[in-house]
Parts: structure tokens; C-alpha cells; sequence
């Protein structure tokens, strides 16, 4: 009975565990247009999610390879993603960076870190790194 209450009390303890970290420049907010560099591996349309939560926010946003980014572009905006399979496969771990398309400059980083049992969906992941970056302050 002891071994059970400490494992249930393990797995209460793991459940609500993430982290996300962020940091942006001032000049992050005199972006309009926002171009999101797909990623060969992502299985889960996440530049897509990323497009759609700028969108929201008010910008004008698209994504495919750099090789097809249109003119007029302020920054690009490049992600990498981990997933990991605990009986489902999801989402573990999101982390972006936006330089500015003429000088490289790194404007802004986030990650996101779910390493729990209960997960959030990859539009919530998205939007957990997206949201605390992009909206106005």
C-alpha cells in the first residue's frame, strides 16, 4: 500500500510540471510581416499553428522554405520541436527564435517544456510559446 500511495503521489507531482521561458527585444514590436520556416520533420503542421496564432494576433504571417519567402518579409521566424511517445505521441518541447530578415538579428526566443503525463495539444503548445512573444504589452 505504501509503494502505491508513493507512485500516485509521483505521478500527481510530475503531472502539472512545464516550463516556459522567453525573451524578446523592443523592436520585436514594430514587426508586421512574419515569415515561419518549415521544418522538414514536423509531424504535427506546426509552422501552420504558428502562422494561425500570429494571425490572431494581428500580423501578417506565412510559412514555407526559405527559398520561397516572399519580399517585404520584417523577420523570420525558425522552430525546432521535440515529440515523445508515453502511450501517445505529442508534443515534449517547442522552441523558437525570430531574427530580422535584413540583419540576422535575433529579436526574440521562446521555448516551451511539457515533460508531463497530461500534455497540451500542439495548438496549445504553440500558442503558450506565441502568445507571451507577440502580444502587445
Amino acid at each position: 500500500m505504501n509503494k502505491f500511495f508513493l507512485l500516485l503521489l509521483a505521478c500527481v507531482l510530475v503531472q502539472g510540471c512545464s516550463s516556459l521561458s522567453t525573451h524578446r527585444e523592443p523592436a520585436l514590436g514594430k514587426l508586421k510581416r512574419i515569415y515561419v520556416e518549415h521544418l522538414l520533420t514536423d509531424d504535427y503542421r506546426t509552422d501552420q499553428n504558428i502562422v494561425a496564432e500570429l494571425k490572431r494576433l494581428g500580423y501578417d504571417a506565412s510559412c514555407g522554405p526559405l527559398t520561397m519567402m516572399p519580399d517585404g518579409v520584417d523577420a523570420v521566424l525558425t522552430y525546432r520541436q521535440r515529440s515523445q511517445w508515453d502511450f501517445k505521441s505529442y508534443l515534449i518541447e517547442l522552441s523558437v527564435e525570430v531574427k530580422g530578415s535584413f540583419d540576422g538579428k535575433v529579436l526574440a526566443t521562446g521555448r516551451y517544456y511539457q515533460p508531463s503525463i497530461r500534455t497540451k495539444s500542439p495548438e496549445e503548445t504553440v500558442r503558450a510559446v506565441i502568445d507571451p512573444l507577440f502580444k502587445p504589452r
